[in-house]
């Protein structure tokens, strides 16, 4: 079960945390990885370099064209995971303009762009995964990442759109929403005893999850098993939405 021989793979923002889970999990199960990340070159190798037989790509989702630069690298795929995001914690009436833009344009607008450039092939073949990696904010938005709480349920919507029309050619669209998970990320929040003492009362199971309890789930929406599986929100979150 779970075979991805044979399959090619992206996971933008896979560099460290949830990505490079998650891209670990699918080249374990037989894929062909492309390892994506946005600060450097260096970065994306070292990465690369602990996942069997996967490709670094450096591209940054913030620029305008980056399907374009992306796809020139990869060529076609089969399995497209939306992992790379951008979030700034401020008030909502601290928010500036280019702050607005860059969670837009990495959070939402690159993943429509990003499936415009992958998704023909994908049709042509029959067979296509494309997963969204959203969060937990969806359901319960933190005070101060109003805008990418927003950018993140807009995804969402992108997901059942797609979903319902790519289904008659072979194609899932799913979202997978984590909620607090112990990354690079929040290790300085999390580090606060008093904040995640607070953060963890809200968790029915109590405790941060892991990068690879998102995976799994990951794993299960890309491979042949999901593939009655489409425009759906797989929530990894210990039951902190509930």
């Amino acid at each position: 079960m779970f075979d991805l021989t044979g399959k090619k793979a992206l996971v933008t923002g896979s560099t460290q945390g949830i990505g490079f889970a998650i891209a670990l999990c699918l080249a374990q199960r037989g894929a062909k990885v492309f390892v994506n990340g946005a600060s450097s070159m260096e970065k994306c190798k070292a990465a690369s370099d602990k996942i069997p037989g996967s490709i670094p790509v450096k591209v940054d989702l913030s620029h305008e064209g980056c399907a374009d630069e992306i796809y020139a690298q990869t060529g076609d795929i089969d399995i497209l995971v939306l992992n790379a995001s951008v979030q700034y914690r401020k008030a909502w009436d601290e928010i500036t303009s280019d702050e607005f833009d860059t969670q837009i344009q990495v959070n939402l607008k690159s993943s429509l762009e990003l499936m415009q450039k992958y998704v023909p092939n994908m049709k042509k073949q029959g067979w296509g995964r494309i997963v969204t990696v959203g969060s937990v904010q969806q359901y319960k938005p933190h005070t101060h990442m109003a805008v990418y709480a927003a950018s993140k349920c807009a995804q969402m919507s992108l997901v059942n759109n797609l979903a319902a029309q790519l289904a008659q050619f072979g194609i899932t669209v799913n979202n997978m929403s984590p909620g607090v998970i112990a990354t690079p990320r929040n290790d300085a929040a999390l580090a606060d005893e008093e904040y995640s003492k607070v953060i963890y009362s809200k968790i029915p199971a109590g405790y941060a999850g892991t990068a690879e309890d998102c995976a799994g789930g990951v794993l299960l929406l890309c491979s042949e098993e999901g593939r009655y599986i489409t425009g759906s929100d797989l929530i990894i979150d210990g039951g902190m939405h509930l």
